[in-house]
């Protein structure tokens, strides 16, 4: 898997509530999300977001709630994929449950600036710099670069396994 894009540059401690506002969790629907992202920190961000842009960010990037909203809004704008210099575990996890492509990488934050173009290789463990520096990242383990192209856990337990949903 491999991601390049402009760098949509984030601070430290970004929490859920400002991925998506707490006032926007009476729906799921994704579009919805997407339009609402990162609106009370940074307004406008959604609908300025370039498609496929990298969201990168300094330490305990989705800490708070644990709601899979905030990574459905990120992944449903359009965003191809998240580095930062670590996450909050709960975000890690419904990241991948829902197929949002993260990766850490430590100093990550002071290494790029807004607008910049990266390259994430998530399957070598390479993320390239505007400098052409390679920094080199944990790679995905296969089993999770599997939940992640599938779309996320669901759609991978679909494809691995038939699982349908239903209960019967």
């Amino acid at each position: 898997m491999q991601f390049k894009g402009h760098v949509y540059l984030f601070g430290n401690d970004v929490n859920t509530d400002e991925i998506v506002a707490a006032r926007y969790l009476n729906t799921t629907d994704p579009a919805i999300l997407a339009s609402k992202l990162m609106e009370d920190i940074r307004p406008g961000f959604a609908q300025g977001l370039e498609k496929g842009g990298i969201m990168v960010a300094g330490v305990n990037f989705g800490c708070g709630s644990s709601r899979e909203h905030a990574p459905i809004a990120i992944k449903a704008a359009g965003v191809s994929c998240v580095v930062a210099e670590s996450f909050a575990r709960i975000f890690f996890r419904n990241a991948i449950n829902i197929g949002l492509p993260i990766v850490e990488c430590a100093g990550i934050s002071s290494k790029v600036k807004e607008g910049d173009t990266i390259d994430v290789d998530l399957a070598s463990g390479t993320l390239i710099l505007p400098s052409g520096e390679r920094i080199s990242v944990s790679p995905f383990p296969p089993f999770m670069e599997k939940i992640v192209k599938e779309g996320g856990w669901l759609a991978y337990l679909k494809a691995q396994y038939g699982f349908s949903g239903n209960a019967e």
